[in-house]
C-alpha cells in the first residue's frame, strides 16, 4: 500500500473536528436506517429489471401449471386409495368365505388322516394275520410231509412183503390166542393206515385252503395298501389346496395393504409436492411484486436521469467529510478487491453524484435508502468510527473524485448474476 501525502495527512488532521461531526451524523443515519429492509448493493437497469419480471411471471405461471398436474395427480391418488380401501372390504368378506374353506379342509384332512391311521392299523392286523396263516401253513405242510414219508416207508414195507404177509402171519400163528392177538394187531394196524390216510387228505384238505386264506389275505393287504396310497395322495392335496388357500389369503392382503401404503405414501408425498410448489409460488409471487415496485422505481430514475443534465465533476463541490466518507464506503465495499475494482466503485458513486436522477452529494448518494448494503446495516457507521480505510481506499477515492473512472458512466454494481450482463468486469464485482 502506498504512502499518504502530505496535503492528505494535513487534510485528515485539519478535518479531524469536522469527521467528529460528521460520525455523529452518521451514527444517526446508519440507526435509522437498520430499521430498513436489506438492500441490494446495486439495482440492475430498467431493462434487466424487465427481463427478471417477465422470468418471474413466466416461472410463476409454469409454477401453478405444475401445482394444476400435481393436483390432478393427487386426485388420481385419491380415488385410487379410496379404490383399494372398498377392495380391502370385499377382500375381507372373500377371506371370510376362504377361511370357512380352509376349516372345511381342515375337518377333511382330520378325516383322512384318521382313514390312513384305520387302514394302517387294519394294514398292520391283515399283515399279523397273514404272517400267523402263513406260519400254520408252513406248520400244516411240515407235518403233512412227515405223514408222507411215514406213509411212504408203510407201503414200501408192504411192498416189499407182499399182499399175502397179513395172510401168512395169520397162518404162522401157533394158537388161537396167537392167531387172534395177530389179527387184532393186522386190524389195528390196517386202521392206522386208513386213519393216516385220511389225516393226510384232512391236512392237504387244510392246507390247500390255508394256501386260498394266504392268497386272499395278500390281495386283501395289497388293496389295503393301494387305498392308503390313495388315501395319503387325497391327503397330499388337501394340504396343497389347504396351502393353496392360505397364500391366497396372504397375497390378498399383502397385495392390498401394499397397495394401500404405496399409495399413502404417493399421497403424502404428492401433497409434499404441492406443499413446496405453493411455497415456491408465494415466494415467486413475492419477487414479482419486488420486481414490479423496483421496475416502476428504475423508470422513474432513468426518466428523471434522461430529462436531467450529467454535470461535470468540476461542477461537484465537496463537502469536508466527502473524502473520509467515500474511502470507507470503498473499504467496506470493495476492501478485498484490486485498486482499480476499488477507484470503480468510487466511480460509480460520483456517477450518481453527476447524474441528475440521484442524491447531487457525496453522502446523499450514499445513504440513499435502498442503494448501498454498508450505510443500512450500519456497517459503515463501524468503519467511520475506526477509520478503517486503507491508504488504498483514500488513493481510490481520491482517484474517483478526480473524475478518474474505469468503467465509463456506469451507475451500479454487485457480484456477478446470471441476470445482469456487464458492461464492465473488475475483480469480484460486475458494472453496468
Amino acid at each position: 500500500m502506498g504512502k499518504k501525502t502530505d496535503g492528505q495527512m494535513k487534510n485528515r488532521k485539519g478535518g479531524a473536528s469536522v469527521q467528529r461531526c460528521v460520525l455523529s451524523v452518521c451514527a444517526l443515519l446508519g440507526a435509522a436506517f437498520l430499521t430498513m429492509s436489506f438492500p441490494l448493493s446495486a439495482r440492475a437497469d430498467i431493462k434487466e429489471t424487465q427481463k427478471k419480471l417477465d422470468d418471474a411471471k413466466k416461472a410463476a405461471s409454469e409454477t401453478k401449471d405444475a401445482i394444476g398436474s400435481n393436483q390432478n395427480t393427487i386426485d388420481s391418488l385419491e380415488d385410487t386409495h379410496s379404490e383399494l380401501t372398498g377392495q380391502l372390504a370385499d377382500f375381507n368378506s372373500q377371506m371370510t368365505q376362504i377361511t370357512g374353506k380352509l376349516n372345511d379342509l381342515d375337518n377333511q384332512i382330520t378325516k383322512k388322516q384318521d382313514e390312513i391311521a384305520g387302514t394302517q392299523q387294519s394294514l398292520s392286523d391283515t399283515q399279523e394275520t397273514l404272517d400267523e396263516t402263513q406260519k400254520s401253513l408252513e406248520e400244516a405242510q411240515k407235518k403233512m410231509a412227515d405223514q408222507y414219508a411215514a406213509m411212504k416207508k408203510r407201503v414200501q414195507f408192504i411192498y416189499e412183503r407182499g399182499s399175502r404177509y397179513y395172510l401168512q402171519t395169520l397162518i404162522e400163528s401157533r394158537s388161537l390166542s396167537e392167531f387172534l392177538s395177530r389179527k387184532e394187531y393186522i386190524e389195528k394196524l390196517s386202521a392206522y393206515d386208513k386213519k393216516t390216510l385220511e389225516n393226510y387228505r384232512q391236512l392237504a384238505k387244510e392246507i390247500s385252503e390255508k394256501k386260498q386264506e394266504v392268497e386272499k389275505k395278500k390281495e386283501e393287504l395289497e388293496q389295503q395298501k393301494a387305498s392308503l396310497e390313495s388315501q395319503q395322495s387325497d391327503l397330499v392335496g388337501l394340504h396343497s389346496e389347504q396351502k393353496n388357500q392360505q397364500n391366497k389369503v396372504s397375497d390378498l392382503i399383502n397385495r392390498t395393504n401394499g397397495s394401500i401404503s404405496l399409495t399413502t405414501q404417493q399421497l403424502a408425498d404428492a401433497n409434499a409436492v404441492a406443499d413446496s410448489l405453493q411455497q415456491k409460488l408465494d415466494e415467486q409471487n413475492q419477487q414479482i411484486s419486488a420486481l414490479e415496485k423496483q421496475l416502476a422505481e428504475e423508470k422513474r430514475l432513468q426518466a428523471l436521469s434522461d430529462a436531467s443534465v450529467w454535470r461535470d465533476i468540476s461542477q461537484i463541490t465537496f463537502a469536508d467529510g466527502d473524502r473520509y466518507l467515500l474511502a470507507n464506503l470503498i473499504y467496506c465495499e470493495a476492501g478485498n478487491q484490486p485498486y482499480e475494482g476499488q477507484v470503480a466503485v468510487g466511480a460509480v458513486v460520483m456517477n450518481r453524484v453527476m447524474s441528475g436522477a440521484f442524491p447531487s452529494t457525496v453522502s446523499g448518494v450514499i445513504y440513499q435508502s435502498w442503494q448501498f448494503e454498508p450505510a443500512a446495516t450500519g456497517r459503515l457507521a463501524i468503519a467511520l468510527a475506526n477509520d478503517e480505510a486503507t491508504d488504498a481506499c483514500y488513493q481510490a477515492a481520491d482517484a474517483a473524485m478526480s473524475g478518474q473512472t474505469p468503467v465509463g458512466n456506469c451507475l451500479f454494481f454487485r457480484t456477478p448474476i446470471p441476470e445482469v450482463t456487464p458492461k464492465y468486469t473488475i475483480g469480484g464485482h460486475i458494472f453496468y
